[in-house]
């Protein structure tokens, strides 16, 4: 087990280095200036000149990765003479138009991502999982039939519509719920709960029906199977053979996709869920950086975001040990 992590760890730096070089070259490919709009509307020459220099962009291409790379391990120092901005290690670089290391933005916005996306990501795997089982048990009665009904309202709605419903309702004509927001745990944990409801709510609908629809799935698939009509003349009590016997064995394909939905969640990915209700995170931090053309902030919430995905994938296998014996004996 300790070799294969290791092995896993390996292929997770070389995939990280990889989508580090691709973003940093895409970057460049962008017919915006980031030196130009820092320097504003009315811009001289030497002025041009001298952002570029301070931001390291008179530099070759290679260079400047060459010195991203070194920055991830030793640190860096940006500026000139008169500002110098000290970045420690591991550094993301400093943004072009904070001047502010990227990894201190990334971490100001990193608790509004992690309560949203795990606190949604707990809800809709118990949900689902809970929704699939019964639909399958009940295959082709009303229970099945409406489980497949509230998949398939999921599949077909989008978040933006979904937000936009439930602020209107909760918190525009009923007045339940305040305006919605996330709110520091450790300031305000009422608050923080309650601005989390509606976003929470409306992932939830939408990844509902995904898990739903694959629960169901790799049940029935698993119900037909010999070893399951086995333990049914065996007379093991009925939560025992849906429980232990086959839901044990149909939710490794459960488990892949969560860590997936997990790690990009965590990561950011739930940008327009961000939006809509007014929750400063780091999906739209990257969606601003790459309006302004912000080379550190693009390829920092990239890599961070990557760096979840990574880590939940390297998670999810040494799950697959522990829930279903055939892999580890693989």
């Amino acid at each position: 087990m300790f070799r294969y992590l290791i092995r896993r760890l390996l292929a997770a730096a070389v995939i990280m280095l990889v989508i580090t070089t691709i973003t940093f070259f895409i970057f460049f490919a962008l017919p915006s200036d980031p030196a130009l709009l820092a320097c504003g509307k009315t811009c001289s020459p030497s002025r041009l000149a001298e952002i570029k220099h301070s931001l390291g962009l008179d530099r070759s291409y290679l260079t400047q990765y060459w010195e991203f790379l070194k920055g991830l391990f030793a640190g860096r120092v940006f500026g000139d003479q008169s500002v110098r901005i000290h970045c420690g290690a591991p550094c993301l670089g400093v943004s072009f138009q904070t001047d502010t290391p990227v990894l201190t933005t990334l971490l100001q916005d990193f608790p509004a991502d992690l309560s949203l996306g795990l606190g949604a990501a707990m809800a809709f795997l118990v949900l689902g999982v809970g929704l699939g089982t019964v639909a399958a048990v009940r295959r082709g009665r009303a229970a099945d039939k409406a489980a497949v009904g509230v998949a398939l309202f999921g599949v077909s709605v989008q978040i933006y519509f979904i937000g936009l419903l439930l602020l209107y309702l909760f918190v525009d004509k009923f007045q339940i719920l305040p305006t919605s927001g996330y709110t520091p745990i450790t300031e305000d944990p009422a608050g923080w709960f309650q601005g989390l409801i509606l976003p929470w709510t409306t992932l939830v609908i939408v990844y509902l029906a995904m898990y739903t629809r694959l629960t169901r799935s790799s049940m029935l698939e698993v119900f037909a199977e010999d070893y399951m009509r086995t333990a049914r003349a065996k007379g093991l009590p009925a939560a025992t053979v849906v429980l232990k016997h086959g839901l044990r064995a149909a939710i490794t394909p459960i488990i892949t996709i969560f860590g997936m939905d997990v790690g990009s969640l965590i990561g950011g990915s739930a940008v327009i869920t961000e939006s809509v209700f007014g929750i400063n995170g780091i999906g739209k931090l990257a969606v601003d950086s790459v309006q302004n053309s912000d080379l550190p902030v693009i390829l920092g919430t990239t890599l961070f975001a990557a760096t979840f995905v990574v880590i939940a994938n390297v998670v999810v296998d040494l799950v697959y040990g522990l829930v279903d014996p055939r892999v580890r004996l693989a």
